[in-house]
Formats: structure tokens, C-alpha cells, sequence
């Protein structure tokens, strides 16, 4: 299974983590060494990076051993957005340094792992659909609650804003194909001047790859850091296909005829088109180490970037603290810098607890599929029946159905004894004489081989196709190009094993891949996607949003597996992550940024939040593909309404002072927060009743609560959140509507908000008590919403509270 494997690989990667880069490859200093990362804090005031450069060595210098030189040591060096350097050194040595004046933390440089058209279309559609049904449901009063913030439901998105095209998303991840027709520049103008990046020539790339589209491009070259046996570092050319996919979905151009092969056709575009994109180089095949992660943050924060898509993150099962944790770093000091940083959530779901990149500065995304389906439907002898399923395949089998069926344990080995293994065709287990020339009828199930695995295992063994059982990952379509195998829900697979039992010689054929669009219900999160709550911090609600991240059309870098007849390369792939999702919200963000150039990254992402939408294209409240009730465990807020975000009515801002106010709250002392933000007053001091139940009062568009009611918290909760009034009316009255569960009470004060030309901020209060959910049990989370509305604007936070 691909998230088992996924999850395998992160989770190796971290155990691994503290090996990575030793030495014995004849780089860097000697035997028992491996690199770390120093991180240092904010750059103190004018200070140049030159100076800062040689602080650094300096401060190296008083740990090496004679005759190691500080910078035949050094990888790596931070000194924009903020300062501190990767070395080679023993653990000694980064022993020694952890208990030097300045430094934050000292770690093991890590490695993380990437969370790997109709979409954007999708978005638009289902946002008019569902403020059309919300508006129903309003007039009939049912579920308020699900009502988006749109001041007219069959209005056309605005159009583009004139700035767009001044707005840069910069990406750090795999690199860029530059020469996918997404990266076109016609049209464009001159890149704006403001832009202090570069094009970096590297292998099989120079300068003139870049255009005014893509306008930059940076690599670091893993080979400094691991040694020459790294594959990829040396160029900012994607040999993954990642980078370009993700590059493209959040602001690449119109590309007319776009397809997979026939498949998903129509218009390929980025979320933000206009907007211009930088590709940070930042991962390999290996995996994306930790200190040229931060090395992206440095230098994209330098170059000018607006919107930084970060598609990659550590293991839930080995996630770090804040201060270890170079995502967490980077996007503190990109955030207090202006630039608004989008995370992935990652593919570790429908398991609770798992989303990661959750620090309260970062835009985290959860994923949820799209109104697009691929159906490749079984067809049975007898009454030539079709039981539908869904993959992505080229089948050149007859549309007649006259091929021997079978199931996997019927073509068990006489050498094998265990007829589970075989009834889920696992290699090693089958007959291959008993299934040569039939369709095999496959279980699968979590913890199995992959899919891939055993259709290769099939057809080399002389099978003509396959059905696999598979209903957790149904709705990611597995690519098997001109195999023919399909896959089907376990009540589907009801028929053809009836129908396999019923028949002396029963027979079948699989129809090749047809496109379906108008598939409902949708969105509904997908199953691979990570859940709340956040472990690291249950009293911020992630993840914050859900975008479309299923089967996705994007670009893709060349490839030689060809389906049979194919000439060329498609230059588009359909692709399934929270990878994926991640663009689109970063494409969404661009767009409010161009529309609010000076709104801060906490003002957009409330936006964002605050008016994504909670129905389905059914009209009906958002569910998970298991067909459970959808909680903001799984989506955040809803999923995204790039159109509405630009007209929120009210935001919920916060600054750099918030987050060290989270800071304090979660535990670090004043002298470490004073080093992580340089600009803090000398006699700065977190309060004396710091706690972590007050990360509750932190100023974000949700509002979690945990500990209602046990010691310490006492019978009510009371929270405090600020709303700023950005609408057009500088006079507006808002009123709040509740919509909480049966056995919590919830009290919003006060609950009219009056705005003016001279109050455009306002605070209010929510109280919390009772803990109960309605079955009368303790603990349970409780989920709701309040809802501020002066009948144009619905600006909805979501709330959990657990006692």
C-alpha cells in the first residue's frame, strides 16, 4: 500500500536521521562525525551577512579539535531570514555547542519526505453549487452553520487582480521541469523589480531555462552534506516530477489540451496564474535533509517570495519540537518577514493524531477529492454485467467478456499453505500455470504488497488482468498504464465472487479507464490524509483547511514508461497527496495577496479559513471516504473557497508577538524566545501564569479547548479572540450564531459586534462548559462553530473542546 510504504519511508528516514551524512565517503572531517544543524535564532539588528558568516565560524572554531578549521566544517550557512549554519561534527563537539551563548538548539541535520485542470474548476463550481444550497438551507433554517462567506451566491469569482502577475510562490521541494508548457511566460511583463533571486546554473540547466514565469530556480547539492553518493543535488532540474507537479498546480499557465493520455482532458492551470514561481531544490530521490530546508527558507525570504508551498514534512511517528524542527524554523521567520508559509498535512491518515507541520504560523492543508472519478468496469459473462470499478489503465482487452475469471486462492501453490496469502495474491504464492490467460480476482488489504507490486508479480506470471478488493484507497485511481487491472468496493466484489460461484466457466473483461466528472458525493476527505489532533499542540485546531489532493492533472517531468502505442511522454501526470493539496491553497493565498498586498500572512490565512465551505457538492455536510460525518479533525475549517476568501468581512490577525506568546505558553523560556526573535525589548518576559491551556487565547480563526472541567481548568473555559472589520463598509454590525453540541454551553460575549470608521478591531469572549457530548460521556470531542454574519459576510471559526 502507497501510504504504508510512504509512512515506512518517513519513519526510516527519522530513525535514521541522526546517521545521515556520516563520514567514510572522504567528505568532511573524520571518522564518527555526521552533520548538524546550529540554529541560532533571528538575525540580531544590522547585522550584514557577511559579519554574520564570520560570527559563525568564529563560534565554530572554539569546539574543533586542533587543526580542524571552522570552514572546511561548515555545509551549510543561514544569514537572511535567520541566522545559525550546518556542520560536520562529532557529537561532541555539537555537544559542546548546544551550551554556547546564542545558540536556540543543536540537532541532527534530518531528512523528511515528500507527502506525495479539473481541480481548480472543481473548486469554482462546487462553491456557487454550495452557496446556492447554503443559502437554502439558511432560508429554511437548517444548517446555518454550513453557510459560506460569499455575498452572492451566483456571482462570478472576481476577476484577476492587475497585481497578480507582481505576486511570487516560491516551492520548496524536488525542482522544476522548465520545459512544461505550465511555465510559458506569454503574456508576461517584466519580473518585478523588487525580485532578488537567481537562476542557478547546475547540471543540465543554465540560466536561460528560467523566464518571466518561472523566475527562479536554487539547488543545494545533497553531495555536500551526504556525500557523492547522493543522486539529484546538483541542479535545480526535477528528476522526481514532484516539484513540477506542485509547481504548476499552484501557479502554473493555462495549457489547452491537457490530459493523461486522453484521460482527465481539458484545460490544465495553476491556481494563481498570474502569479509569477521560484523552485527551491530542496529534495531528492533520498528524501529533503533538514538543512537545505532551511537554506530554501533563507534564501527564498531574501529573494522576495509572497507565498512559500512546502509539500514535504517529518514523521508523525517522529515528529520533533518546534525549535528541532526545520519547517517549524524556517516558516516562524519567513512568517515574521511577511511571507505566508502553506504545509501539507501529510499521508498518515485516516489514523487520528498524525497531521504534522502544525506550528500555529503555518497554513496547514488536509486533502479531499474532486468531482472526477476513473471507472474501469468488470464486465461479466452470462448477462454481460458491469460491476463498476476504478483505476487508471490502457486495457487493450475485447470489450466481450471471454476471458477466464478466477480468484487468487482457487490458483493457490500446492507449495503454500497459507490460502489467505494467496487469496490476496501476494508474490510467491500463486500457480502461475493455473493463471495464465484468466483475470484474477485479488484481496487487498492494509499491510499487503502493493498493488503495483502484485500486478507486476501477475503479469509476468502470464494473467491477462486483475480486480483488486480495495476499498480503503478506492478513491486515489492506481496507475497501471496498459495492464488491465481494476479496482472494486468489497459490496461490488459481492457480485463477481456470486456470479465466479454460479458459473461453471465463468468469464470477464475489464473495459479500459473512461473519465466521469459530476461524481458525488465530493469533496470528501481522503482516506490517506492526516488528522488532528495536533499532538504537539491539542489546544490549536489543524489541520486549518482541505483542498483537493486526488488524483490530481498536473505537469510532470518525461518519463520512458509508455503506455502500448504511445509515442511520447505525456507531459502531464495524475498525482495523489496532500502534496498536491498543499499548491492549491498556496495558489488561493497568492491570489488574496494580490487582491491585499498588505495583509499579513495571519490576515490571509484567516481569510482562507474563514470562508471555506463545509457541504459537498450534494448539498449535504462533508463527509470522510469512509462515509463517516467529516470533523474539523479531518478538514479544518471546510475546504477552500479561493473566491470568497477575497472578500472575508472580518479577519483574525496575529503577528510575530502572538506566536512567542505561544511560545511561552508551550514551554520555552524568555532567554530562548529572546534569541528566536531578536527585535524583543531587553526586558522581555513571558507571564507568570504561562501555561498551556492559555494557547487557547492565541488569536487564530478556530478555537480548541482541552481539559474542560478537570482540575485546574474548572467547570467553564473562557477564551478571548480580536476580529478586524476589512470589509467595504467601514460602518458594519455583526451578530454571532452558535451552533454547538448537546451537552456543551456555549456563550459568545458580546454577541453584536458594531463597527466603525474609527473601531475597525474588536474583541469578544466564548465561554465553554458542560464537556459532555450527547451521549453523556466525558472526553469525547466536541465540535462546532460560531458563525459572525452582518447578512452579506459569514465569517465561520470551527471549535473543539474536549473535557
Amino acid at each position: 500500500m502507497a501510504t504504508r510504504w510512504l509512512l515506512l519511508c518517513a519513519a526510516l528516514a527519522s530513525l535514521a536521521a541522526g546517521d545521515a551524512g556520516r563520514d567514510g565517503d572522504g567528505v568532511g572531517a573524520g571518522t564518527g562525525s555526521q552533520v548538524y544543524v546550529v540554529y541560532m535564532g533571528a538575525v540580531p539588528p544590522r547585522t550584514s551577512p557577511d559579519l554574520l558568516q564570520e560570527s559563525h565560524l568564529s563560534l565554530l572554531g572554539t569546539v574543533l579539535k586542533r587543526g580542524r578549521r571552522a570552514d572546511s566544517v561548515v555545509v551549510r550557512q543561514y544569514k537572511h531570514g535567520f541566522s545559525g549554519f550546518a556542520a560536520r561534527l562529532s557529537e561532541a563537539e555539537a555537544a559542546a555547542l548546544r551550551h554556547k551563548p546564542g545558540v536556540v538548539s543543536v540537532f541532527p541535520d534530518p531528512v523528511y519526505q515528500l507527502h506525495t485542470t479539473r481541480s481548480w474548476d472543481f473548486l469554482q463550481q462546487t462553491a456557487v453549487k454550495i452557496d446556492a444550497a447554503a443559502a437554502a438551507h439558511r432560508g429554511s433554517g437548517a444548517h446555518a452553520h454550513h453557510r459560506t462567506a460569499t455575498a452572492d451566491a451566483d456571482s462570478p469569482p472576481p476577476s484577476p487582480s492587475p497585481a497578480a502577475s507582481d505576486t511570487i510562490i516560491g516551492l520548496l521541494d524536488s525542482g522544476v521541469w522548465p520545459e512544461s508548457p505550465s511555465f510559458n511566460d506569454a503574456g508576461f511583463g517584466p519580473v518585478p523589480t523588487r525580485w532578488n533571486g537567481t537562476c542557478m546554473a547546475g547540471d543540465n540547466f543554465n540560466s536561460s531555462n528560467c523566464n518571466k514565469k518561472l523566475i527562479g530556480a536554487r539547488y543545494y547539492n545533497e553531495s555536500d552534506v551526504r556525500g557523492p553518493s547522493q543522486s539529484g543535488g546538483g541542479s535545480p532540474r526535477d528528476d522526481v516530477g514532484h516539484g513540477t507537479h506542485t509547481s504548476s498546480t499552484a501557479a502554473g499557465s493555462a495549457v489547452s489540451g491537457a490530459s493523461y493520455y486522453g484521460l482527465a482532458a481539458g484545460t490544465a492551470k495553476g491556481g494563481s496564474a498570474a502569479s509569477r514561481v521560484a523552485m527551491y531544490r530542496v529534495c531528492s530521490e533520498e528524501g529533503c535533509s533538514g538543512s537545505a530546508i532551511l537554506a530554501g527558507f533563507d534564501d527564498a525570504v531574501a529573494d522576495g517570495v509572497d507565498v512559500l508551498s512546502v509539500s514535504l514534512g517529518a514523521s508523525p511517528y517522529f515528529r520533533p519540537d518546534f525549535s528541532e524542527d526545520p519547517i517549524a524554523i524556517g516558516s516562524f521567520h519567513a512568517v515574521a518577514k511577511g511571507v505566508t508559509v502553506v504545509c501539507s498535512a501529510g499521508n498518515s491518515g485516516p489514523a487520528a493524531a498524525t497531521v504534522v507541520n502544525a506550528a500555529p504560523w503555518i497554513l496547514t492543508v488536509a486533502a479531499s477529492t474532486i468531482d472526477r472519478d476513473f471507472e474501469s468496469d468488470v464486465v461479466l459473462g452470462g448477462n454481460n454485467s458491469a460491476v463498476k470499478g476504478g483505476a487508471i489503465n490502457f486495457s487493450n482487452l475485447d470489450k466481450s467478456p471471454k476471458y477466464p475469471l478466477i480468484t487468487g486462492a482457487s490458483a493457490k501453490s500446492s507449495s503454500v499453505s497459507d490460502a489467505d496469502s494467496a487469496s490476496h495474491c501476494e508474490p510467491g504464492t500463486l500457480d502461475n500455470s493455473k493463471i495464465q490467460g484468466k483475470i484474477v480476482l485479488c484481496n487487498h488489504s492494509e499491510g499487503d504488497t502493493s498493488k503495483l507490486v502484485k500486478a507486476d508479480e501477475l503479469k509476468d506470471a502470464g494473467a491477462v488482468g486483475a480486480i483488486f478488493i480495495n476499498d480503503v484507497e478506492r478513491a486515489v485511481s492506481t496507475t497501471y498504464l496498459d495492464f488491465p487491472a481494476t479496482e472494486v468496493t468489497s459490496a461490488a466484489a459481492a457480485a463477481i465472487n456470486k456470479y465466479i460461484a454460479s458459473s461453471s466457466q465463468p468469464v470477464a473483461t475489464i473495459a479500459p479507464t473512461a473519465t466521469v466528472t459530476g461524481y458525488k458525493p465530493a469533496p470528501v476527505v481522503a482516506y490517506f490524509s492526516s488528522r488532528g489532533p495536533s499532538s504537539q499542540a491539542p489546544n490549536v485546531l489543524k489541520p486549518d483547511v482541505a483542498a483537493p489532493g486526488v488524483n490530481i492533472l498536473a505537469s510532470w517531468i518525461p518519463t520512458s514508461s509508455l503506455p502500448a502505442g504511445q509515442k511520447e511522454a505525456s507531459q502531464f501526470k495524475l498525482v495523489s497527496g496532500t502534496s498536491m493539496a498543499c499548491p492549491h491553497v498556496a495558489g488561493a493565498a497568492a491570489v488574496v495577496k494580490a487582491w491585499h498586498p498588505t495583509w499579513s500572512p495571519a490576515a490571509i490565512r484567516s481569510a482562507i479559513m474563514t470562508t471555506a465551505t463545509q457541504l459537498n457538492n450534494a448539498g449535504a455536510p462533508m463527509t470522510t471516504d469512509a462515509g463517516t460525518a467529516a470533523t474539523a479533525y479531518d478538514h479544518g475549517a471546510g475546504q477552500v473557497h479561493p473566491a470568497a476568501a477575497l472578500d472575508p468581512g472580518l479577519v483574525y490577525d496575529a503577528g510575530e508577538g502572538d506566536y512567542l506568546g505561544f511560545l511561552c505558553n508551550y514551554g520555552y523560556d524568555a532567554a530562548k524566545i529572546k534569541l528566536i526573535a531578536a527585535s524583543l525589548p531587553g526586558g522581555f518576559a513571558c507571564a507568570a501564569n504561562a501555561t498551556a491551556a492559555l494557547i487557547s487565547d492565541l488569536n487564530y480563526p478556530s478555537i480548541a479547548v482541552s481539559g474542560l472541567g478537570k482540575a485546574g481548568g474548572g467547570p467553564t473555559v473562557s477564551v478571548t479572540r480580536a476580529v478586524t472589520n476589512v470589509g467595504t463598509a467601514a460602518e458594519a454590525t455583526y451578530t454571532a450564531a452558535v451552533v454547538a453540541p448537546a451537552g456543551l454551553e456555549v456563550k459568545v460575549t458580546p454577541s453584536k459586534l458594531v463597527f466603525t470608521k474609527s473601531v475597525r478591531t474588536l474583541e469578544f469572549q466564548v465561554s465553554f462548559s458542560g464537556g459532555k457530548d450527547k451521549a453523556g460521556k466525558k472526553g469525547a470531542a466536541m465540535f462546532g462553530s460560531i458563525t459572525w454574519s452582518d447578512g452579506k459576510h459569514m465569517v465561520r471559526s470551527p471549535f473543539v473542546v474536549t473535557s
